[in-house]
């Protein structure tokens, strides 16, 4: 294992490690407004998904897109997605209060994300960005993970080699672009096993 004296930096995902996941309550709630199925949701929206977390394609265009696909009328409201976030969003307090904690332990924490730039302006919204410095979202790099460039833009922030760097998610893919350069990871499974993996990586948190 590696010492705690070589640790320096721990990086978050967002969705399904800070908060619960958010793509079931997305559907939800779309399917609500616009009156289709989540099957005709989900399909019409898979074409424009990586553009759209990329930032590569604004709001606008994404509910043009799909509004033609489904057959249906625009959205009103300019950022349907925001205002879905927003009704949905269940932070998951204990793993802010790791965050909070290995913070306050002198390591640098991190957030690394695929979201749009709704989610983004909500993150920043909540004041997050005073506990997560450096945050790296898709939509703002045009990359998104598990592309090895996402994870190379994590590390240039921190300022940290990969071997330093301790990062966290939800989903074997993500983790496996971390691992490819050598960063320590954690598969999120429960904030208890969180805590005993990075004190297994001699990282304290209390």
């Amino acid at each position: 294992m590696t010492g705690h004296d070589e640790m320096k930096a721990i990086i978050f995902d967002w969705g399904g490690v800070l908060c619960e996941e958010t793509a079931r309550g997305l559907i939800s709630y779309f399917t609500k407004v616009l009156a289709v199925t989540p099957e005709a949701l989900v399909n019409a929206f898979r074409p424009f998904a990586a553009a759209f977390q990329k930032g590569l394609i604004t709001e606008d265009e994404l509910w043009e897109g799909m509004s033609a696909a489904l057959g249906v009328e625009r959205p009103l409201n300019p950022s349907l997605w925001g205002e879905a976030l927003r009704a949905i969003y269940c932070p998951k307090e204990e793993m802010f209060a790791l965050a909070s904690a290995v913070k306050e332990k002198g390591y640098t924490v991190g957030l690394l994300s695929n979201a749009e730039m709704a989610a983004m302006h909500f993150f920043y919204e909540q004041g997050y960005a005073a506990l997560f410095d450096p945050a790296v979202f898709s939509c703002a790099e045009g990359t998104r993970k598990p592309e090895r460039r996402i994870y190379e833009i994590a590390l240039e922030r921190l300022g940290t080699k990969p071997h330093e760097t301790v990062f966290i998610d939800d989903r074997a893919d993500f983790i496996a672009g971390a691992q490819q350069l050598g960063i320590h990871t954690i598969r999120f499974e429960s904030p208890d096993q969180v805590k005993r993996d990075l004190v297994s990586l001699s990282i304290s948190i209390e």
